[in-house]
């Protein structure tokens, strides 16, 4: 992620890193430099990860799901969706370390302004270094999706269970 921070066509707002995927918020100039940003990000972090694991090879899939978000209540939604993602896969129930985890670890959720229910300060665990990511600059990431309720800490994205997909 920090290979993508200083592209100007191209920001990692926010992240989520699952067990096996990883969701991104992103904003581009248009679709040339989602490509290219979400390539070059691929790229930069199949490297990394096969350093550190002592491995070559494929580390994604050559693919990715892009969803342009055009409404505040779409924005917030995908908001809501990546930073509370651990949420959605019982994640925060893994462990004595995740339960007490108000926010998740593996997500860009320490930095985030928005939550509705957050203590005045989160507590940053001792070691903890937040996923780096760019600040947004567009209107429907800054202010535009503030017209919907801030999201809760608790608030678990997707449509509720039993719903029909």
């Amino acid at each position: 992620m920090a290979a993508c921070i200083g592209r100007r066509d191209f920001r990692i707002v926010h992240t989520s890193i699952q067990g096996n995927h990883i969701h991104l918020l992103v904003e581009a100039g248009d679709e040339r430099a989602l490509s290219n940003g979400v390539r070059a990000f691929m790229i930069s972090a199949a490297r990394r990860l096969n350093v550190a694991r002592r491995r070559s090879g494929k580390v994604f899939a050559a693919r990715y799901h892009a969803v342009q978000l055009r409404t505040p209540r779409q924005v917030r939604s995908a908001l809501a969706y990546v930073l509370n993602n651990w949420r959605r896969h019982n994640e925060d129930e893994a462990g004595i370390a995740q339960r007490r985890a108000i926010v998740d670890p593996y997500s860009t959720g320490i930095l985030f302004d928005g939550w509705r229910d957050a203590p005045a300060r989160f507590t940053v665990p001792p070691g903890y270094e937040p996923l780096p990511v760019s600040g947004a600059r567009s209107w429907l990431l800054t202010v535009g999706w503030r017209k919907h309720p801030l999201i809760g800490l608790r608030e678990v994205p997707g449509p509720s269970p039993g719903a029909r997909a």
